[in-house]
């Protein structure tokens, strides 16, 4: 009798096949066969129904062309709405010699009494809707790991046992002097504080704007993420009570604002800074103008004045700071890149389509059957 040893069926170190017939049977001695073939089954055999498209001219050629006639035109109307947003930017770094705010370049968080200075522009053209007033940092990294990591979430939920225990993550910006930090952490510590103001020119008149700093925060933050620390929410001296302020902060959080619904951990300008950019050129918004006649624009073409106090050092890491005017879509502010990335894709599909259409009307009806010599 022949034997059929099969060696890559070795199990521990003997043959799993048994004497005269391959790859199965019984091994000498009534012992039972190991082995790896599956059990005979629909899903294991793999003999379950399954749908297989056939990629053939007929199919991917329409589909080609529709996403391309799709694309373009969803990217165009994008593309022009994102274009008629307008927007205005002042760069106040004062890096440049002759910048206003030169003389502030060099300030410290704790700079007494405080810098200021004041840009002169103009708008070429009006600004029709609402217009939101954002802060820009550049070369800013707020999405650093340790740095997002670093904040207590209990603590800015009102939590009271957090509020004077905070989280290790707020390390070195835990405590201070013995005292704990609230709100501790590095996102905290290095909130932004410049004050901007804006003024329209009318005449060498100075005309105040209306600066709205309310309703600039989501509001699943500004009433579900922070809160205020439980008791006499009229009383945040005595709440706080116990802590001390961050370190770069000029004066502590129960003194951010003098109205109670947006003071403390509740304030909306430390909302905003709470919610890290992830990007290192970022904006945030700061302020929000309201239309008030519909007749006329919310700021009209002329000349405007900025006044910055200038509290926001930069320089030692080569940032730089903006002050953003802008109107806002149905799509939001102003981001080119949507529409140019349907456009993209779009003429990408309908020249591929164009492409594989010539291919295949010229050599899709071609004989390829063999000729076969007599």
């Amino acid at each position: 009798m022949a034997v059929n040893y099969n060696a890559k069926e070795e199990v521990d170190g003997h043959p799993s096949g048994g004497v005269g017939v391959a790859g199965g049977g019984a091994v000498g001695g009534g012992g039972a066969v190991k082995t790896r073939k599956p059990d005979n089954t629909a899903f294991k055999q793999q003999r379950l129904p399954a749908w297989q498209p056939i990629l053939t001219a007929g199919t991917v050629l329409p589909a080609f062309f529709i996403i391309g006639l799709i694309f373009i035109p969803i990217g165009i109307g994008i593309f022009v709405t994102s274009n008629n947003i307008r927007e205005y930017e002042i760069d106040y770094t004062g890096t440049e010699p002759s910048s206003p705010c030169n003389k502030c370049l060099n300030v410290s968080w704790d700079s007494t009494p405080p810098c200021t200075c004041t840009i002169d522009f103009t708008l070429e053209h009006s600004f029709e809707s609402n217009v939101f007033m954002y802060y820009g940092l550049s070369n800013f990294y707020q999405n650093h790991r340790r740095y997002v990591k670093s904040r207590d979430d209990s603590q800015l939920n009102g939590d009271n046992s957090s509020l004077l225990n905070p989280s290790k993550e707020c390390e070195p910006y835990r405590t201070n002097e013995d005292k704990p930090i609230a709100p501790c952490g590095a996102i905290a510590n290095s909130m932004f504080n410049d004050t901007l103001e804006l003024y329209r020119i009318d005449n060498d008149t100075r005309i105040p704007i209306t600066l709205i700093k309310k309703g600039i925060a989501w509001w699943t933050d500004k009433n579900v993420k922070f809160r205020n620390p439980s008791g006499d929410t009229n009383n945040l001296t005595a709440l706080f009570q116990g802590t001390t302020k961050p370190v770069n902060w000029p004066k502590p959080v129960y003194m951010l604002d003098s109205e109670p619904d947006n003071n403390g951990f509740i304030n909306e300008d430390f909302i905003v800074w709470m919610r890290t950019a992830a990007l290192p050129t970022f904006r945030k918004l700061y302020r929000l103008i309201e239309r008030k006649n519909n007749l006329q624009p919310t700021l009209q073409a002329g000349k405007y004045s900025l006044d910055i106090t200038y509290n926001y050092p930069v320089h030692s890491f080569d940032g730089r700071k903006r002050m953003i005017l802008s109107t806002i879509s149905w799509m939001g502010g102003k981001n080119p890149f949507l529409g140019i990335a349907y456009i993209t894709v779009g003429s990408i599909c309908f020249f591929l389509g164009v492409v594989l259409l010539i291919i295949h009307h010229k050599y899709g009806n071609r004989n390829t059957s063999a000729d076969i010599p007599n």
